[in-house]
């Protein structure tokens, strides 16, 4: 049976439990050394205003600290405490400066990725609660209390959530689809639920024809029913509509080449290489193509890259002979 995972980013919100960011982050703050410079000095005169409470005077030296030259625990204890202090004040505009300068400075380090799971996650948390303040009865308020529903699995809650929109506004864009992707994600779904969701992805192609992720899902599943043309049909046109959907154009070139169509199966999966340099299946169905086509030389290369990244731990397609 197919199934289509659900990765739908959830504010904690949504499990009825909230973490404000501006607790974790200080649990992070670790006394620095000063520097003993005059951009020290400002570093520490700048935290000890945050630390009393007088962020709004402190976020511009901060913010500074962080983005100057100064020493990296230097900048990672500003960045942490404007953070908190953005927080504090709900300026989201300023916590986001934080995340970004943060994100850009410190890429890798694990203290300031912990702090900026959490600081998204309060983000995400109030934007949550606002639009459930102010629009508790709109369709993406609905939207997203299905989404949350879901991610808890519970699915026939959300189930029941989507049919109640659908229900109301049986026009509206992406809801047949969003009920076909859930259908799909229940452990185990049945046929009938498999059927069901296939309708409901044809259904809403009908109201929305550009919607790339209908098509590709259909694609999918004629797929691994071994329809090949037609799973050929709905992969092309979900690569169509989005040019960047490198799944999209992996299925269409998979399915050409299991075809041994091999001509046209070299343009998309060319496509899917670009798109997913680290797909070692992509490279490998590409070489197979070019291979059946009397391309030895590039074919050659291709698969030379196919073994390198094959050694490599990664989600593949089938491979296709």
């Amino acid at each position: 049976m197919i199934r289509v995972s659900c990765a739908v980013a959830i504010s904690s919100l949504a499990f009825g439990v909230w973490f404000p960011a501006s607790v974790l982050i200080a649990q992070e703050v670790k006394p620095s050394p000063s520097a003993g410079t005059g951009a020290g000095v400002t570093e520490e005169k700048a935290i000890a205003l945050a630390e009393q409470g007088h962020c709004k005077e402190a976020l511009p030296s901060l913010k500074r600290t962080l983005g100057g030259q100064g020493s990296a625990e230097g900048k990672k204890k500003a960045g942490i405490v404007g953070l908190r202090c953005a927080m504090s004040m709900e300026s989201p505009d300023a916590a986001l400066d934080f995340v970004r300068l943060l994100n850009h400075q410190f890429p890798q380090d694990p203290d300031i990725l912990f702090v900026l799971v959490h600081a998204y996650s309060d983000l995400s948390t109030r934007v949550a609660q606002n639009l459930a303040s102010t629009a508790p009865q709109s369709l993406p308020a609905h939207k997203l209390n299905a989404e949350a529903l879901e991610m808890q699995g519970k699915w026939d809650e959300a189930q029941r959530e989507y049919e109640e929109m659908i229900a109301k506004e049986p026009d509206a864009p992406s809801l047949h689809y969003l009920l076909g992707r859930l259908l799909l994600s229940r452990p185990q779904p049945d046929a009938n639920s498999v059927q069901r969701a296939k309708d409901e992805f044809q259904k809403e192609l009908q109201i929305d024809p550009r919607n790339a992720g209908a098509e590709y899902i259909l694609g999918e599943m004629a797929r691994q029913e071994s329809q090949l043309e037609e799973a050929v049909s709905h992969f092309s046109r979900a690569a169509k509509l989005d040019s960047s959907f490198g799944d999209a154009f992996m299925g269409w070139g998979f399915c050409l080449v299991t075809l041994k169509r091999y001509e046209e199966a070299i343009p998309p999966l060319q496509a899917a290489v670009r798109l997913q340099e680290g797909n070692p299946s992509a490279h490998y169905n590409l070489a197979v193509a070019l291979s059946r086509t009397g391309q030895k030389e590039e074919a050659d290369k291709e698969f030379a890259i196919h073994r390198r990244l094959a050694q490599k731990p990664a989600p593949t397609e089938g491979n296709a002979q």
